[in-house]
């Protein structure tokens, strides 16, 4: 298969990025640490503006902003991933695992949305945002605590309450 990526230098994207078969591994503490120390390493090497993000047990969602100069989120990705495993216990799963020197952590590719208008931003915010809800982990975005939403809400854009139904401007999008 060949995946066609739009690449666009100071690019805002909403990204998915899964562990392998679904792992549960992003519910242990150190993990999350981890997984945190990885974007802050990987930022001072590969500088990108975290707008949003939540970490689930198994996947996570975010949105970033890239440099005006710069469109190459793959790369970042390639060396969050990379860092992140380096440390985890992990055994590859075939062959081709074996080949590349994976440990299995992480589904290999992601999935990635060029977001190009405002209204589009503010639904993936939202889907962000939302994510713990829809997915049964907590009963209002306010009550997680692997997500940006409590920076939103102490912005102003979203009240300490919001959440704990499907907002309409998300009831459409299936992004998983």
């Amino acid at each position: 298969m060949e995946f066609r990526r739009h690449y666009q230098p100071g690019g805002c994207y909403f990204f998915t990025v899964v562990t392998q078969d679904r792992q549960p591994i992003l519910t242990h503490p150190e993990n999350i640490k981890r997984l945190r120390n990885c974007f802050i390493r990987i930022n001072n090497k590969r500088p990108l503006t975290i707008e949003a993000i939540v970490v689930l047990p198994d996947h996570l969602h975010t949105v970033w902003r890239l440099p005006d100069n710069d469109a190459d989120f793959s790369t970042r990705w390639r060396m969050i991933k990379h860092d992140f495993s380096i440390a985890l216990q992990g055994d590859a799963a075939s062959p081709s695992q074996q080949r590349k020197r994976e440990k299995g952590i992480w589904q290999r590719r992601f999935w990635e949305h060029a977001i190009r208008k405002e209204t589009d931003w503010r639904r993936h915010i939202d889907y962000i945002h939302f994510n713990p809800v829809k997915h049964g982990y907590a009963a209002s975005p306010s009550t997680w605590p692997y997500s940006s939403f409590l920076r939103f809400v102490k912005k102003g854009w979203y009240p300490p309450d919001w959440g704990q139904q499907e907002p309409d401007s998300i009831r459409s999008m299936h992004l998983e």
